[in-house]
């Protein structure tokens, strides 16, 4: 056991022999860090949190209340292998959450990056990996080996299925069951998700400049209405367009995957 001096721990808490606590975390009431658990400095978990398996937090996460991180999957096929979690620095890991780690067959990581919101009662499972700035709201569920790539927001109640892609930027709307890919920027509302346009509000939010906004807007127009099967169509994109933004749909469309893509109405 490696525990900095700067840690403030609880009397109540159970540190098990072997964890390493960086300068200046805190540990609340009866929370638990197993033996195998790496916290970074500045790492905060309030009262009654589980910490468990090969699991590394980064600086400056929070943890709150009855989170349950770094379990092993919730797959039939694990079998006790060594899999880890790495979650980056400065999350925001909200109450009842569950991280689960990776499996064999999924490469044995589960990611998390950096500057994250996971709000009460989600789920991130196994072989996820999950990029920078992603905002996960109440009750959703990313399923295993799921792809989020960086300032994606997935809705409250939604259910994103086992080796989805969704495109960095993408916004997914409440209660929204999504089954296939996602392209960068993408706006995927309804019980059964269908791309219905752009996250043009986080665009804009992020200062993408107006020449991007249009030129993404006439991409998606080409996507929904031009000739051709959908790669087709994103091939010619990216020949004809200049665009940085446009450059990452076509690049994410033409990427390899397992599932098909949404794709617009």
């Amino acid at each position: 056991m490696a525990i900095a001096a700067s840690a403030q721990i609880h009397a109540s808490a159970v540190i098990e022999d072997g964890a390493v606590i960086a300068e200046g975390c805190v540990i609340g009431p009866f929370c638990v860090v197993g033996s195998s658990v790496v916290l970074q400095a500045g790492v905060e978990l309030k009262s009654h949190v589980v910490v468990t398996g090969q699991t590394e937090i980064g600086p400056e996460t929070v943890v709150f209340s009855f989170s349950v991180i770094g379990e092993i999957p919730q797959d039939l096929k694990f079998g006790g292998e060594h899999s880890r979690l790495v979650i980056g620095a400065r999350n925001r890991i909200r109450e009842h959450v569950t991280m689960n780690s990776g499996t064999e067959g999924g490469g044995g990581v589960t990611r998390v990056g950096d500057d994250g919101l996971f709000m009460a009662g989600c789920h991130i499972a196994h072989d996820a990996q999950i990029g920078d700035r992603v905002i996960v709201v109440n009750s959703a569920a990313v399923a295993g080996h799921c792809v989020i790539e960086d300032d994606v927001i997935i809705g409250g109640l939604c259910g994103i299925h086992q080796w989805v892609r969704i495109g960095k930027g993408a916004i997914i709307g409440a209660v929204t069951m999504v089954t296939n890919d996602v392209i960068p920027y993408g706006l995927v509302q309804g019980p059964r998700g269908e791309l219905d346009g752009l996250n043009l509000v986080g665009l804009k939010r992020r200062g993408v400049a107006r020449a991007d906004i249009t030129a993404l807007r006439a991409a998606f127009q080409m996507l929904a209405q031009g000739e051709g099967a959908f790669q087709e169509r994103a091939r010619r994109l990216g020949d004809e367009s200049d665009s940085d933004y446009v450059q990452e749909i076509v690049a994410f469309v033409m990427g390899d995957t397992d599932r098909s893509f949404l794709t617009p109405r």
